[in-house]
């Protein structure tokens, strides 16, 4: 997934998490740092969100059903994996995998998975903590077996 590619998608969102949340045009865009013109003008899908504006976007509402539902986790970091092409140190607790993943591979009680929705491989470790992320299948299974 790449930039262009998120801002596609989460352009159409942005009225979606903003009435998901109850917030006024005003309120919002006061939020995301730009002009109600211009939020109306993104909402109305007349011109599309900056990267700087989806990235705001996801790190104010990373709690949004919305954007969840839409990348398939937490959008902060599938931010992260996006801009980094991958992320290799540990992170919190995940749920194992329940919603939104598949099952690739795994080696020594650690597990690759992929998202379902987003494409991203992920390395769980026996305790369901992430210990690395990529877009990339071959890094991810490289990783995986130097485990």
């Amino acid at each position: 997934m790449t930039q262009d590619q998120v801002v596609d998608l989460l352009t159409g969102k942005i009225k979606l998490v903003r009435t998901e949340l109850g917030y006024t045009q005003d309120k919002m865009a006061d939020i995301l740092g730009i002009s109600k013109k211009t939020l109306v003008q993104i909402e109305k899908e007349r011109i599309k969100a900056s990267w700087t504006v989806i990235v705001a976007l996801c790190a104010l509402f990373r709690n949004s059903e919305i954007l969840n539902s839409t990348l398939g986790g937490d959008p902060v970091d599938v931010m992260e994996v996006v801009v980094h092409q991958y992320v290799a140190r540990s992170k919190e607790k995940t749920w194992g995998g329940h919603v939104w993943w598949k099952e690739i591979d795994s080696n020594k009680g650690y597990r690759l998975q992929q998202n379902i929705i987003s494409q991203h491989y992920r390395i769980l470790d026996g305790n369901d903590y992430r210990v690395y992320s990529s877009f990339e299948e071959k890094e991810a299974k490289k990783r995986l077996r130097e485990i």
